[in-house]
């Protein structure tokens, strides 16, 4: 019996819930599942998903990388599955990446170089991020389906919507 055998649809989509949710508490999955209380949902998350969940230093609920592979949901990515074309309608997201997005091309602007986003975001926020982690957080926001790369002599990036279609929460990790 394979992993994917093991749970049942309602698990899976509970799964996948944690993993989109993720960092979660018991009230926002109790919310999401019509469940009557938070202890409720921990006795689901451990006699379901135990293997596939842990709680943080902060006791929020976060799920597993295998959790993340055995449903195939981005972490921190609400929506993006219907018809607007793969684009998510929230994201989760650490403070860089947050200000990447805010300063990032719109959909209808010229794309931009990784540096050209890094100068922005050095500009707008008073902060001097190295030009890797500027590049890593374009590429989580295009994994996550909010930014687009477009390829030219370098790869460039845009808003793969506008800015006002997709809320930005900061994580607290």
């Amino acid at each position: 019996m394979t992993d994917d055998d093991a749970l049942s649809e309602q698990a899976k989509e509970r799964l996948a819930d944690v993993v989109r949710l993720q960092p979660t508490k018991n009230k926002e999955l109790q919310d999401q599942w019509g469940m009557d209380s938070g202890s409720e949902v921990h006795q689901y998350l451990e006699g379901e998903l135990k293997d596939y969940y842990y709680r943080d230093d902060n006791s929020l609920i976060r799920a597993t990388a295998a959790a993340a592979e055995l449903v195939d949901v981005e972490p921190g990515v609400e929506g993006g599955d219907g018809e607007d074309g793969g684009v998510p309608s929230v994201i989760r997201v650490p403070q860089l990446e947050a200000r990447v997005f805010e300063v990032v091309a719109g959909p209808d602007e010229r794309s931009e170089s990784v540096v050209s986003v890094l100068n922005k975001v050095r500009a707008a926020f008073d902060v001097d991020p190295e030009v890797e982690d500027v590049r890593r957080a374009l590429q989580s926001l295009r994994r996550k389906g909010a930014v687009e790369v477009i390829y030219r002599t370098v790869p460039t990036f845009r808003l793969a919507a506008p800015r006002e279609e997709i809320d930005v929460e900061v994580s607290e990790s």
